[in-house]
C-alpha cells in the first residue's frame, strides 16, 4: 500500500490542502509551480480582471500544450507507419514477392 501525505499548495493566492500518494508530490508541485508561474506572466503582460480569468488562460495554455502533442504523435505515428509500408514493399520487390 502507498504511503499517503498532506500537502499544501499554492495557487493563485489560495491554499489547497491535498491528501496524496507520496508517488504523486513531485508532480504536483511542479504543476503548481509551472502554473504560479504562467499566471503571473499573464498577468503582467495582459490587463487582467480578476483571477479566474487569468486561471482560465493558464488551463487553455496546458491543455492546447497537451492536445497539440496528441495531434504531432499521431502525425508522426502515420508518417512511420507510410515508411514502413514504404520499405516492406521495397524488401518484397527486392526478394520477388511481387
Amino acid at each position: 500500500m502507498s504511503e499517503k501525505l498532506k500537502i499544501k499548495l499554492s495557487i493563485a493566492d489560495r491554499v489547497y490542502p491535498l491528501t496524496i500518494d507520496a508517488a504523486q508530490e513531485e508532480g504536483l508541485r511542479k504543476a503548481a509551480k509551472n502554473i504560479e508561474q504562467l499566471a503571473k506572466k499573464f498577468e503582467q503582460s495582459y490587463a487582467v480582471r480578476d483571477k479566474q480569468d487569468v486561471l482560465a488562460m493558464c488551463a487553455l495554455q496546458f491543455a492546447s500544450k497537451i492536445e497539440q502533442r496528441g495531434i504531432d504523435q499521431s502525425e508522426g505515428i502515420a508518417d512511420s507507419i507510410n515508411r514502413l509500408k514504404a520499405l516492406n514493399a521495397l524488401v518484397d520487390d527486392k526478394l520477388g514477392m511481387k
